[in-house]
């Protein structure tokens, strides 16, 4: 009997190593790819953001680069030549953060209610059209809306067609700001507008570039990213919302709720942490904008389009005089306002709280 009761916990113990080391091997390979190509780089960039390497001289050579601590940070931040390119390009893209990503999640969510309704005939066509452009290349989409929204491509030309007001229209060309235009309406521009507006300096822009919105230029990739990105949204959505027990809606049916009221009550609560998933993919994604940037942009629209990240590779891949080190530290400092941007939607969104809150 001794010998049986010592023998249970040594069992015990044995098959807890087991689990363990079936549990670590499982994923370890999914651990090494983070490790490799996210983890890993991150540490690296951090490392070289305090360096002044021009990406140019090779690493095994002597001396390729020194260590020159906060310099990096000083210049893009505080009082280096890049500190306008920096805070004009946070602008851009805090504007194209506020516009894509409640766009995107609104209509996402929209169309997944759509498609999951059981009258709706031909539910397979409908979610297949919304998700398709997901899955196309954003290059090669990039390149149809260059065509539509060039000077001679059928958008502006039909622009021009019905309305002769309007011949200069060029939405890939127009630099003014959405707002700014807006108040042009009411005959408010720069030289009419308050002078705090315009002699008021944040971070050596002024108020009034601030409150100007985005460019047209950058509206036109708001609009393309809109439209590629709803698709995605659509699909986890949709997943959510086929996860959600048919006895909560039948009760509420019963109880006399009309459809807005099951919206609001019971459907919106549900989908909060599949919001808060969604909103979190949307903000990664709309802080990192490039390709579409990248594609869309020239140098007329070189200010009013200009991402943070276009900015890192911009800085590093710079002909002239390429920096790796600042684009490091342009690379970090990007990282840190998506990791706060997303602790606060966390508090904003909630979704790890009960449903009841």
């Amino acid at each position: 009997m001794a010998t049986q009761t010592a023998a249970a916990p040594m069992k015990n113990s044995n098959a807890k190593l087991q689990e363990a080391i079936s549990g670590w091997g499982f994923i370890l390979p999914a651990f090494l790819i983070l490790f490799v190509f996210m983890i890993l780089p991150l540490f690296v960039a951090g490392y070289f953001s305090l360096t002044d390497w021009n990406g140019r001289r090779p690493l095994t050579s002597p001396d390729p680069f020194e260590l020159v601590g906060l310099e990096n940070y000083q210049t893009l931040l505080v009082s280096g030549r890049r500190v306008d390119d920096f805070y004009n390009a946070l602008k851009n893209t805090v504007y194209y953060v506020a516009g894509v990503v409640p766009t995107q999640t609104a209509i996402a969510l929209v169309l997944a209610v759509i498609v999951n309704q059981r009258w709706l005939k031909g539910r397979g066509f409908f979610r297949t059209a919304f998700y398709f452009p997901s899955i196309t290349s954003s290059i090669v989409v990039s390149m149809i809306f260059l065509f539509l929204f060039s000077n001679t491509g059928p958008v502006n030309g039909a622009i021009r067609a019905l309305f002769p007001g309007y011949q200069n229209v060029s939405w890939l060309t127009d630099n003014n700001g959405l707002i700014h235009n807006f108040f042009g309406l009411f005959g408010v521009t720069s030289r009419t507008a308050p002078e705090f507006l315009t002699e008021t300096e944040i971070f050596r822009i002024s108020l009034w570039e601030w409150i100007s919105g985005p460019s047209v230029a950058m509206f036109t990739i708001m609009v393309l990213a809109i439209w590629t990105t709803i698709g995605t949204m659509m699909v986890v959505y949709l997943a959510a919302l086929q996860n959600i027990p048919s006895h909560v809606y039948e009760a509420a049916a019963v109880d006399g709720a009309t459809q807005v009221q099951i919206f609001r009550k019971i459907t919106l609560p549900l989908l909060r942490p599949t919001t808060f998933f969604v909103v979190t993919l949307g903000l990664i994604g709309t802080f990192q904008v490039f390709d579409q940037v990248y594609m869309l942009r020239d140098e007329q629209t070189r200010e009013s389009t200009m991402s943070v990240a276009y900015l890192v590779y911009d800085t590093a891949f710079n002909l002239s005089d390429p920096r790796m080190g600042l684009a490091s530290a342009t690379a970090v400092t990007l990282f840190i306002i998506i990791f706060v941007a997303t602790i606060l939607q966390r508090r904003l969104v909630g979704g790890d709280r009960p449903v009841d809150q």
